[in-house]
Formats: structure tokens, sequence, C-alpha cells
């Protein structure tokens, strides 16, 4: 078994690409599922109710999140019931504030009574994760999603954030927590290392599952035949009269 295959920390596939999914649906690392409007959006999806329920077609037995889209809590919740009846491995995910910067609490603790499965999303600091933690008050399970790569792009370890996050969690155990938007394969390990319960991975970065543990000296060969490869595909050449002299013709 590779490094991937000793993994703790679970895989969810994050996207929206319906033949991406059904790949990512055979393969026994994978955990779960994410997506999110923006995603949709990329991947040409038009309908949402439809598009959601060929993903469950596809994935019936293992966790996936949708979320809502209004802006306000009302309109949220109903939405939140709506989808959260469309499956029994269906979480909801909310966003931690709307808009307006108002923070979902309440709609997170009528949520969670109710006993909807939540993903609450777009966290990025563990004051949030807190908040999120005291909202929570029913028996329901429920992920809380911090944004690690995108704490990340701002010039900050996430890594301290995300461990911070996870020791709050403890207060809550049938809540866990997700590291959400990694930027690279490193970030599994990081978040394997720390002990998170979840990631979520999009497509491009699982299909670099198989160069974890990958020996340096072979990759850096590989790396140079890439480079000789594309140059002679590409019928570049140099003309350099220095060369005559150490390859003078037969």
């Amino acid at each position: 078994m590779n490094a991937a295959g000793r993994l703790k920390v679970r895989i969810f596939a994050d996207g929206a690409d319906l033949d991406g999914i059904a790949e990512m649906s055979r393969n026994p690392m994978i955990s779960g599922f994410t997506t999110n409007p923006t995603l949709m959006r990329k991947a040409g999806v038009s309908d949402y109710r439809r598009f959601a329920h060929e993903v469950i077609g596809l994935v019936p037995d293992r966790p996936i999140s949708f979320e809502v889209f209004s802006d306000e809590f009302d309109e949220m919740e109903a939405q939140a019931q709506e989808i959260a009846s469309w499956g029994v491995n269906v979480n909801v995910k909310i966003p931690v504030t709307n808009t307006r910067r108002e923070f979902a609490g309440p709609l997170i603790r009528s949520l969670s009574r109710a006993g909807v499965a939540l993903n609450v999303t777009a966290v990025m600091t563990p004051a949030q994760v807190g908040q999120i933690v005291d909202a929570l008050d029913g028996p329901a399970p429920a992920f809380i999603s911090v944004f690690a790569g995108r704490i990340a792009d701002t010039g900050r370890d996430p890594l301290p954030l995300m461990t911070e996050s996870l020791r709050i969690l403890r207060a809550r155990p049938r809540t866990e927590l997700i590291w959400a938007s990694p930027r690279e394969l490193l970030n599994i390990m990081q978040a394997d290392e720390i002990g998170c319960d979840v990631i979520t991975v999009t497509n491009d970065i699982l299909k670099k599952l198989s160069q974890v543990g990958k020996d340096l000296d072979e990759f850096s060969l590989d790396t140079v035949r890439m480079f000789r490869d594309d140059a002679v595909k590409a019928g570049y050449r140099i003309d350099c009269p220095s060369a005559d002299r150490h390859n003078p013709p037969a």
C-alpha cells in the first residue's frame, strides 16, 4: 500500500461535472461529494433540481452536499428543507453569513433541531467555528467547511487555524471539520497530519494521488524526458555553428 492508501483523512470529491462525478464514484478512496453554485454555473448546470437528482442517482451511498442560494434566512430555511428531502445522504450547505454579514446562527439552530444534516460553509476563522458549534443544537451530524485554501491565498498559514478549529470541535463530537478549497496535493497530507476529518478535493488534484511517495530522482528524470520529448515533438531547433565542431560530418 502506498502513502495515499494509508491516509486517515476522508476525501470528498468537489465538482459539478457529471462525468467526473461518475468517474470518482467508482474510486474507493472517495468517501463523499460536494458542490456549490459557482462550480455548477461553470459546469453549465441550468436546472438545479435535475442536476442534484442526477448526482444522487450516481452516488446513492455516500454523503453529498448541495447549497442553498437565497440571501434571506427564511427562504434559505425553505430551500434547506426541500434539498434535505432529496435523499437520506444529502447534507445541506448553509453559508456562515448572508451577503449582509448577518450570522446564520438562528437558521443553523433551527435546522439542526429539525434534524437536517448540515454543512456550514465559507468559514474562514476559528471564531466563526466557535459560533457555529454554539448554534448547532440538534441530533443530526454536521460538517463545518473551513476554506483553508482561500486562507492560504491571503498569505496566512492555514495550519494553525485548522488545528484550532479541530480543538473547538471537540465540544461537539457529531460535528466534523472539512478542509475546503485545497490548492495542491500537499494539502491532503497536511490535513491528514493534523487529524482533519475530511478534505474536499477537485478532480485535477485527485489525479495526482498516484504521485504520492514517488521517488524524487525518478521524478527528476521523468521531467527531463518530458522537456526533451516536447521539444522534439514541436520540431524546435537552434542552429549552432559551434556544435558542428563537436559533431563533424562522417
